[in-house]
């Protein structure tokens, strides 16, 4: 028997090898977002919004045939890859062996007209020469997941791509022929390529192109100049901000948990799709842009989360843990097994299971995240009495379940039936806490009493089961005896100090059973990091002073980045590869969260 046919599917995948990685630039305007690999080549792009049938999908097919957009240069000798500097902007300079190139300015236009954003569903290519040279531009956009390519029509300067769905239409002053026959020519002038909806151009190319250019840098200057960042690590924190706002849909205010799907944590995991808005981030990613000053994101964040509130109250005060970009609540789960995957790691998934599923933490994260509406006076829509109320329907869910079984946190293995889990314990007693908060501020006594005694009662109840004597620490379910990243967040909440022994316990067995070198796994036998827990580990060893070993882990996880300062979900602890969905936000922000913690301050410095 052939030796492969006897690997078991694990070893298989644990086998492959592929020059597909995840060295990725990202652009995008809140509306799409495209990956670029170093040679120029557009790998995925969902258009016109994070969700959409991928236009561009070679980064997770078998073959590189089709469903990518690239520039190949004659005897490729050597790439370079930049960002103008705090934009989401970017140069790839491509050079041969004689020394000649080009250079390819890519971007999605975003800037403000008519006093409206301005966010179309186009991909501006600009390709300078640097020296004499040939270029190919091959153009293949497909739909239905890989499954086909569109037809295409052609005009004096414009190519028309007919999808099912929409028809888009690329424009330039290249010969038309070159780019439908895919020829080598020669690059003496600058040239333009508008690839966007089907609408013929109202100005000139060269005119519309630089234009837009123009406006989009200055948006992200404008953009990246109102951030409050720390002193230290200023880039990694701006292109990490960058980066998550290029994850917003800011069409609804949504932020998604990163723009790819079915990219596997590791070679032996199935991938899943994360272009949707998990309630857990909700919190973590309000809190840390208010840090930021970050004000007008963070109120397009809160409205799209004000608006599962009002929706809940047709459930009875119910959530789910996640909804699509546009408040959808049906993300129904199929596999697309005509795409490989990843590195041939499939299925690829589209929708998620997990809207179904029953997370009790989610009712503390989005109270804890609207909280902010009722303290900010920046915010044009302050919380008022009436989403109190709202907000005490979710309340009330929190009490109900404080402690009752739930499917825990994700990503921490198999499910324990029947088990309650700490962390959503702990979610439910902040959601109490924080409506009593609120009822403070808004005069309202008899319910600040009702949600204080609430808040007091599941802490009474949490201290005797959710806490370890044993062990010194508390663990991940009710009455265990091992723990998991998310209990790093028990201090953040305001449960107990950060100085608290029964805390500093906790940290003492997270880093004994899930701590490997300079990184946090999710399991105590994974081969690979989780960078966000990581990140989370990092910014409490900060808080509880011992700040010289935070910040040489947070300087190695820095490394870990591509070289343009994004990260993804999980680090192989062997190989140093990125793995997972690309980028994942809630590692983004922990990048700003940890250098916000660490960096020196201002004014010590100046």
């Amino acid at each position: 028997m052939d030796q492969n046919k006897s690997l078991n599917q694990a070893e298989k995948k644990a086998q492959i090898v592929s020059s597909q990685n995840l060295d990725l630039a990202l652009i995008g305007n809140c509306s799409f977002g495209a990956l670029i690999d170093k040679k120029s080549c557009i790998k995925w792009c969902c258009i016109p919004r994070f969700d959409a049938d991928p236009i561009f999908c070679s980064l997770v097919r078998k073959s590189n045939d089709s469903g990518f957009y690239d520039v190949v240069i004659e005897n490729f000798a050597f790439s370079e890859q930049s960002y103008i500097k705090n934009t989401a902007v970017l140069s790839t300079k491509l050079y041969n062996n004689n020394g000649g190139g080009v250079e390819i300015i890519d971007f999605a236009p975003r800037f403000n007209m008519f006093s409206r954003p301005y966010r179309p569903s186009m991909i501006v290519r600009i390709i300078k020469p640097l020296g004499h040279c040939r270029i190919k531009v091959r153009l293949r956009p497909t739909f239905g997941y890989g499954w086909g390519a569109p037809e295409k029509t052609r005009g004096t300067n414009h190519i028309r791509y007919i999808l099912p769905s929409m028809v888009m239409r690329l424009t330039t002053n290249a010969p038309i022929s070159y780019i439908v026959d895919e020829v080598l020519f020669e690059v003496d002038e600058t040239l333009y390529f508008v690839f966007m909806t089907d609408e013929s151009l109202r100005e000139s190319l060269h005119d519309m192109s630089n234009t837009y250019l123009d406006k989009t840098i200055e948006y992200w200057h404008e953009y990246t100049k109102s951030l409050a960042i720390p002193l230290e690590w200023q880039s990694q924190v701006l292109r990490a901000c960058i980066t998550v706002k290029l994850c917003q849909f800011e069409e609804s205010g949504a932020i998604i948990a990163s723009l790819t799907t079915s990219i596997p944590e590791t070679p032996t995991k199935e991938g899943y799709d994360l272009r949707f808005c998990w309630i857990r981030d909700t919190s973590y990613i309000v809190h840390t842009f208010n840090k930021l000053g970050n004000t007008k994101m963070m109120e397009d964040f809160l409205t799209y989360i004000s608006n599962i509130v009002s929706g809940s109250l047709e459930k009875g005060g119910l959530l789910q843990p996640v909804y699509g970009i546009s408040l959808e609540t049906k993300l129904y789960e199929k596999s697309m097994y005509r795409l490989a995957g990843y590195r041939g790691l499939g299925p690829v998934k589209i929708g998620t299971r997990d809207y179904k599923l029953v997370q009790n933490d989610v009712y503390g994260q989005l109270i804890l995240a609207s909280i902010q509406m009722f303290f900010d006076e920046r915010l044009n829509k302050p919380g008022d009495i009436h989403l109190f109320h709202k907000l005490e329907g979710l309340g009330m869910q929190a009490y109900t379940n404080y402690n009752k079984p739930d499917c825990g946190p994700l990503g921490l293995g198999s499910v324990e039936e029947g088990k309650v889990y700490t962390f959503s314990s702990l979610m439910c007693w902040t959601a109490c806490d924080r409506l009593a908060k609120i009822a403070k501020v808004l005069k309202l006594p008899e319910r600040q009493h009702f949600w204080s005694e609430t808040a007091h009662k599941i802490k009474e109840e949490m201290m005797t089961k959710c806490f370890s004597k044993q062990l010194n620490c508390f663990t991940t379910v009710w009455e265990g005896d091992y723990v998991d990243p998310y209990l790093l967040l028990f201090a953040d909440t305001g449960f107990i100090s950060m100085k608290d022994s029964k805390f500093l316990g906790t940290i003492a067995m997270i880093e004994k059973s899930l701590r490997k070198g300079k990184y946090i796994t999710q399991t105590p036998d994974s081969n690979s990091a989780s960078t966000t827990s990581t990140l989370w580990y990092i910014t409490c060893l900060a808080k509880i002073g011992r700040v010289e070993e935070a910040r040489e882990l947070f300087e190695n996880i820095l490394l870990d980045c591509t070289p343009l300062g994004i990260i993804s979900q999980d680090v192989d602890l062997e190989t140093k590869e990125i793995w997972g969905n690309f980028p994942k936000t809630t590692s983004m922000v922990g990048i700003i969260g940890a250098a916000l913690c660490l960096s020196k301050s201002w004014e010590s410095e100046i």
